[in-house]
């Protein structure tokens, strides 16, 4: 090959071709032009998501009046501590907060424990009946939870557990979605670890405590998230089963005491609600770094 042959050939094969250029350059047109638009649409969907919030933090600071007042505004006119004064001084607070905690950390604790033990057995042992379980467990994330609420009142006040804590705890210290979620992240898992555990002799809780849990991590995070928001949170079920003041956790106290025959202390009912929302964004900031990978990692979309 001649050098003037080398020169052509390395001058066709260096200049950029016309067209893929414009084509880029009206792609990167059009995200300029469209970048407006959609910090426009996230803007409003995040005033609509942290507006009330905002409104309910604002609110517990301001008198009830303040509150009922027409038009309303943003800012406390006569800021106070009222609300939390009251909150903490007539309400039996260290009570309804340590039902609540109670509640919605074992109910987490034996998600974890128990979810991620079936998930481990759906995913990686053979046993007979195994798809015919996992087919049940789908069916009932089908079902609503009202259909099933009067029955297992039922038996729960049968069983002698209405107006304690097991009644409050049991019938929830294993769900359908955590089995799922569970199964569905295990199952990814390589076999390969497994298999060389088993030779190693490990049995198999030894398998699932060193090998599986420790690659659970993401998971099981999301799986505690999700578990503590529903079980603090929860309102119909604590409000049928705890049938004195002593075993009221701090969502149903905060809805009787707050709401009364004449009329509604909205201020204490904001000082309460920002109260009841703490606890959860703590346990969401200290786990969401795990809480987006194992959401990301489980497929699930």
């Amino acid at each position: 090959m001649t050098a003037q042959t080398r020169d052509a050939t390395l001058e066709v094969t260096t200049t950029p071709r016309p067209q893929r250029t414009q084509r880029s350059s009206r792609a990167a047109a059009g995200e300029a032009h469209a970048q407006p638009w959609i910090y426009a649409v996230l803007g409003g969907g995040l005033v609509v998501l942290v507006g009330p919030f905002l409104w309910m933090l604002l609110g517990s600071f301001r008198p009830n009046r303040e509150l009922q007042q027409v038009p309303p505004t943003w800012l406390p006119q006569h800021p106070t501590l009222d609300n939390y004064r009251q909150l903490f001084r007539l309400l039996n607070f260290p009570q309804f907060f340590f039902n609540s905690a109670l509640v919605a950390v074992t109910i987490t604790l034996g998600n974890l424990i128990f979810c991620s033990m079936l998930g481990y057995a759906l995913a990686k042992l053979r046993f007979p009946g195994k798809r015919t379980i996992f087919a049940l467990v789908l069916g009932t994330l089908m079902i609503p939870g009202v259909v099933t609420f009067v029955p297992l009142f039922v038996l729960v006040s049968n069983l002698g557990m209405a107006n304690s804590y097991p009644g409050l705890i049991f019938p929830f210290l294993a769900g359908p979605f955590g089995v799922f979620l569970m199964r569905q992240f295990i199952l990814g898992l390589p076999d390969e670890l497994i298999q060389a555990a088993r030779v190693d002799g490990a049995s198999e809780f030894r398998i699932f405590r060193s090998v599986i849990l420790p690659l659970c991590k993401p998971v099981l995070a999301t799986l505690g998230i999700l578990t503590f928001l529903s079980s603090w949170n929860q309102f119909l079920w604590p409000l049928v089963v705890a049938q004195s003041e002593d075993r009221y956790t701090l969502p149903v106290a905060l809805a009787i005491y707050s709401i009364g025959e004449k009329k509604a202390d909205y201020g204490l009912l904001m000082a309460g609600s920002v109260v009841v929302v703490i606890p959860v964004l703590l346990v969401f900031l200290a786990l969401q770094r795990h809480f987006v990978r194992g959401i990301a990692m489980t497929g699930i979309k």
